[in-house]
């Protein structure tokens, strides 16, 4: 099959081969893979990247850098065949949690692995149990957005914040955009949305932040002190990867603040665990959040809760995946980009 392969810290677009899936397992064909932050993290800074998994002891994102890799995991695909013993049905287009397992049993992070080719692909083998049916009037591109936006829903939904609650969103790409509309839905009030980029700025007050600001101009948690009622506990979510903004937070929010990071940050970083002590701050690193925010984050996409569509900036075919890695470093012009095979 034709694919954009990771090879020697370098994208090419070359033939490599069809994957075979095993049992409980699909075939697809991919229809549109976004690209996350986290594939650029996985290309930039390859060995740190590797090493925070051998750190961590989470095998899910070990790959041989020196084999060929296909990355992509915001996906949505089509069903075109199974392993054995596995019920399919051909032709629907389904979303899934980007996780296959080998035959001992071990899980393998689509995307991230040599053995299991991501949406940069022609094809993927999926996890049949992962699968989650596209709605018919859900156009199949726009619901590659699943997994970007859960992961801002879910990361909200963790915490159980209400209408009571109030909150910071740093980083307004497609994670911090899931959060700032999983606020949205949850009554929480005022919502700061914080971003560099006017485009991404104009997305969160379109999803209904009370407030957007950037970042290089006006400090958020100053704006979110001129709104915000006595009393009301914050949450912030760190949906950006910046050395030193943790422990910036730390420093200038209120007593009793819940910090979530879910941007990654490759290289060490340094907080001052005492002001967080004297501040009863907590602090929580987020990964893995509610499995089944992932399929209620595509029936959101489906029901109109979140125009997902207006967050697709441009679409590229293979040939175009390594300079829209590359315009992603300058996020002004775009929040999401989706890659298409057929293009």
């Amino acid at each position: 099959m034709r694919a954009v392969v990771m090879r020697n810290r370098t994208l090419v677009v070359d033939e490599v081969p069809d994957p075979v899936p095993g049992p409980g397992q699909v075939l697809v064909e991919t229809i549109a893979c976004g690209i996350c932050g986290s594939d650029r993290a996985a290309l930039d800074y390859t060995g740190e990247f590797l090493q925070a998994s051998r750190d961590s002891g989470v095998p899910t994102f070990l790959f041989d850098p020196c084999r060929d890799m296909v990355m992509g995991h915001e996906l949505s695909a089509r069903v075109i065949g199974a392993g054995p013993d596995t019920p399919f049905v051909e032709g629907q287009n389904v979303v899934a949690l980007p996780w296959a397992l080998d035959a001992a049993g071990g899980i393998h992070g689509v995307g991230y692995s040599n053995d299991y080719p991501g949406g940069f692909g022609e094809r993927m083998v999926l996890q049949a149990m992962a699968l989650e049916p596209i709605p018919e009037h859900v156009p199949p591109h726009v619901a590659a957005m699943t997994e970007p936006l859960a992961v801002g829903f879910g990361n909200v939904g963790r915490t159980g914040i209400g209408p009571e609650g109030t909150g910071i969103v740093i980083g307004c790409g497609p994670v911090g955009l899931g959060a700032v509309a999983a606020l949205v839905e949850r009554g929480v009030a005022p919502i700061v949305a914080s971003d560099p980029s006017k485009l991404r700025r104009e997305a969160a007050l379109r999803l209904g932040a009370h407030r957007v600001v950037d970042p290089g101009v006006v400090d958020p948690v100053e704006v979110w002190q001129e709104l915000a009622s006595p009393g009301q506990k914050l949450h912030v979510w760190v949906c950006a990867g910046v050395p030193g903004l943790l422990n910036e937070l730390m420093y200038k929010v209120p007593r009793e603040t819940a910090i979530l990071q879910i941007g990654s940050i490759m290289s060490d970083d340094v907080i001052r665990p005492i002001v967080g002590i004297y501040k009863d701050i907590s602090l929580q690193m987020c990964m893995v959040y509610p499995h089944e925010e992932y399929a209620k984050t595509l029936h959101r996409i489906a029901d109109g809760v979140i125009d997902a569509e207006s967050l697709v900036t441009t679409q590229v075919g293979f040939d175009g995946v390594a300079d829209a890695i590359e315009s992603l470093r300058h996020p002004d012009d775009h929040i999401q980009i989706l890659v298409r095979p057929n293009l």
